[in-house]
């Protein structure tokens, strides 16, 4: 935009001089040309003040500057290098600076190999170090043993930094382009219930959301429920015998899992009712009514069980089933007949993806479609119709072959490029029981993911009673905030805190321990940290006006470590934006809460008459620093889906 400004501002010039075309124009249409221009050049100036407006708002990405600054640098030592190797990380010790820029080592393997130059590091790095452009973010640069560049942050710019936080709350950095983004989690089968197998989908899917709206995308939530199939006849058929009247009076169905299971005994073992279950599917498919009646009744008492599970763990989707598809599927088969991709294999059309053993089938012997049809066209479907640019499968990791040769054929006949768009499977391990075996109940069923939240709020509420919170503390709509926040927070956060391909032990008693990188940690610190304000009669006005007038003062090595770790923030989002592994904001989090820890012990924000307990100071630049942590922590809380309260 600064160059097209600069270019547009000089073609004005030379309109002025008339015979810019190599031709004397009219005075009229010259006049037009030069509104014209005009009119662009003030739209540019306008949008990119907006465009630095924004910026300034945001919270700018240290490590990400960073590597522009060293960037530029080592573009200027080292002009003939393509692609050099631009490494900066935060440092793991004080001593080492704030952050290391540690590319010097790769780029003498360069030397050495495309220029056969032997060049130290060390010399590297002092090369380097010598072309940093001037920048408003580094204090000094140290060389420290074989070339790594230490880098020391100024004071003042942290500062600044802390108090544009504070002014204009937790920004994310521009993003560039906004992205339309479709999330796929959750996705129950229609008559069975949910069950732990589904928490993490539900869980993962919904932060990752989150996350992606925060950074500003557009964000589309799917839930591909299994809701169509050859298991809706026996259900259909099962629902005639029991409630005739169904098409008249909405049945009844109470336990959605026994009337599964009773059909499904019935399809196994009488042979009449497999016949009539058989019929059912063809009425169904074939769009009878009376059928479409019976399938929609199905769908609805399972869509009510699901939903509350949704309500307690404030889960956001739109529904978009395998029935969705269902029309879409026989073009999916001729446009893969039609550019040679099927071979016919007895009866069967499959299609062989390069470098995938096992063919998708796309349709059976006997005409029907299958998973592989129905995940085809929900692919196109989101790529085509909904133009998504990234799309993200948060599915088990048993899915795993099956999803990279949907995406391969996706890929093969050219509905989308990898390199332009991105489609990710965030693949989880399962949960597992303490025993180290997957979770199951007592009796060796799959554990009901209703019941599983149902003792999470059991087990919350015992815990603050335990600590007598409902006697004094807490009035009984607090007690009850507090529970769901614990109970559910809990959960969530022993899911998103393991790294998701890995498998996870469920155990109550540790994620409800106040002690290590729980939720039930961090909720009360986050509390504490709120009420350091509150009980020193600080307001949130007076936190706003001072955000505004006192600078923030970081001499203290516990300040300025805490708000090096505050601006942290942006880094680790973009750094989960590019692998989706939410357990590094996780870390991150309880990282910033014992960093807090730290300066709270070592550095007064209110110092007391030990005598009276009567307040004889206030830190004011303490109390902000206590201010830009909660509020990095609230944000941090929103992402993972916890609810936090103002007293616990």
């Amino acid at each position: 935009q600064e160059n097209e400004i600069k270019l547009l501002t000089a073609e004005i010039e030379h309109l002025k001089n008339f015979g810019c075309l190599g031709v004397s124009p009219s005075l009229e249409g010259l006049r037009d040309e030069n509104a014209k221009l005009k009119y662009r050049l003030n739209f540019l100036r306008k949008s990119l003040q907006e465009e630095r407006s924004k910026t300034t708002k945001s919270m700018i990405n240290i490590n990400s500057h960073l590597q522009e600054i060293f960037g530029a640098a080592i573009q200027a030592a080292y002009p003939d290098l393509e692609n050099p190797p631009l490494v900066v990380t935060p440092s793991q010790q004080p001593k080492f600076g704030d952050y290391q820029c540690n590319s010097a080592m790769g780029i003498t393997q360069i030397l050495l190999k495309t220029k056969e130059q032997k060049v130290s590091p060390r010399e590297i790095a002092e090369k380097i170090s010598k072309n940093i452009p001037a920048n408003e973010c580094i204090e000094k640069v140290e060389i420290a043993g074989p070339g790594f560049i230490n880098v020391h942050l100024r004071k003042d710019f942290v500062s600044k930094q802390l108090s544009s936080l504070l002014i204009n709350g937790v920004q994310p950095p521009p993003i560039g382009k906004r992205k339309k983004v479709v999330v796929d989690f959750s996705s129950p089968n229609i008559a069975k219930e949910m069950h732990v197998g589904h928490l993490r989908s539900t869980i993962i899917g919904e932060s990752m959301s989150r996350l992606f709206e925060f950074a500003g995308h557009d964000v589309l939530r799917l839930n591909h429920l299994g809701d169509w199939g050859t298991q809706f006849g026996m259900l259909i058929a099962h629902l005639q015998d029991k409630f005739p009247d169904y098409l008249t009076v909405s049945p009844p169905i109470g336990d959605l899992q026994a009337f599964y299971k009773e059909s499904k005994r019935r399809f196994d073992t009488e042979e009449e009712f497999k016949k009539r279950a058989y019929q059912c599917v063809v009425l169904l498919q074939s769009k009878n009514p009376d059928f479409i009646k019976a399938w929609e009744q199905i769908c609805d008492v399972s869509r009510k069980e699901f939903q509350k599970i949704y309500n307690c763990l404030d889960i956001t989707l739109t529904e978009r089933g395998e029935s969705f598809y269902h029309e879409m599927m026989k073009d999916i088969v001729k446009e893969f007949e039609d550019k040679g991709f099927v071979q016919v294999d007895d009866g069967r059309k499959i299609v062989f993806v390069p470098g995938f053993p096992v063919p998708l089938t796309i349709m059976k012997s006997d005409g029907g479609y299958t998973y592989d049809t129905s995940d085809l066209a929900a692919l196109k479907h989101r790529l085509c119709e909904e133009k998504a640019d990234v799309i993200i499968y948060v599915v088990d990791s048993g899915q795993s072959v099956h999803l990279q040769t949907i995406y391969a054929a996706g890929q093969m006949i050219g509905w989308y490029d990898p390199k332009v768009t991105r489609v990710a499977h965030a693949a989880f391990g399962v949960v597992l029981g303490e025993d180290k075996k997957k979770f199951k109940t007592r009796s060796g069923d799959t554990v009901r993911l209703i019941d599983l939240l149902e003792e999470g709020l059991k087990r919350a509420m015992d815990k603050l009673k335990d600590k007598e919170r409902d006697k004094v503390v807490l009035t009984p709509e607090e007690l009850k905030a507090a529970q769901m926040s614990v109970a559910f927070g809990c959960i969530k956060y022993a899911d998103l805190s393991h790294n998701r391909l890995n498998d996870y032990v469920f155990s109550f008693d540790k994620m409800l321990d106040d002690r290590g990188n729980t939720a039930a940690y961090l909720l009360y610190a986050f509390t504490r940290i709120r009420a350091i304000a509150r009980l020193a009669n600080i307001d949130e006005q007076m936190l706003r006006k001072a955000a505004r007038e006192e600078v923030l003062i970081l001499d203290h090595e516990k300040e300025w470590k805490l708000g090096k770790c505050i601006l942290r923030f942006p880094e680790i989002l973009q750094k989960i934006l590019d692998d989706l592994l939410l357990h590094t904001l996780c870390d991150y989090l309880y990282e910033l809460a014992t960093t807090f820890t730290e300066f709270y012990d070592n550095c007064y924000c209110v110092e007391k008459d030990r005598q009276t307990g009567q307040i004889v100071k206030v830190n004011m630049w303490r109390l902000l620093l206590c201010e830009a942590t909660a509020t990095v922590m609230a944000k941090g809380f929103d992402i993972l889906g916890i609810k936090p309260v103002q007293r616990m």
